[in-house]
């Protein structure tokens, strides 16, 4: 029997558990090989790249998110985030609006807007 791929909801708390895990391997089962990740000025392309993206992210920043809201459709998510990093032992927190696409419960695009500055 074929596995059905995850509701956006469900794929979207996934993501965040393996991030929040530093689970690289559970997180990047979660993007299709070409997907797309925009934080700012920074676009990340592929599974390799976002391999090596998210490694730096969590070895050098501790980072956690937690989901506020989420607002899905069939092949879309809009989420309100707050991610907490460690910064020279001072924690720092940040509001966050993520936009998802999918396909076949796979991440395909993500948009990530950081209030305020992204510089930590």
């Amino acid at each position: 029997m074929a596995r059905l791929a995850p509701e956006p909801a469900a794929a979207v708390r996934e993501h965040v558990r393996a991030f929040n895990e530093h689970d690289l391997d559970t997180l990047m089962a979660g993007f299709t090989d070409g997907a797309v990740w925009i934080t700012g000025s920074t676009v990340v392309t592929g599974r390799v790249a976002l391999t090596d993206f998210f490694a730096r992210a969590m070895a050098g920043l501790m980072p956690t998110l937690t989901v506020h809201s989420l607002v899905t459709s069939a092949d879309r998510a809009a989420c309100e985030l707050v991610e907490t990093v460690t910064v020279d032992g001072r924690e720092r927190i940040f509001h966050i609006a993520g936009f998802y696409r999918f396909e076949a419960g796979l991440i395909a695009t993500a948009k990530i807007y950081r209030e305020g500055s992204a510089d930590v």
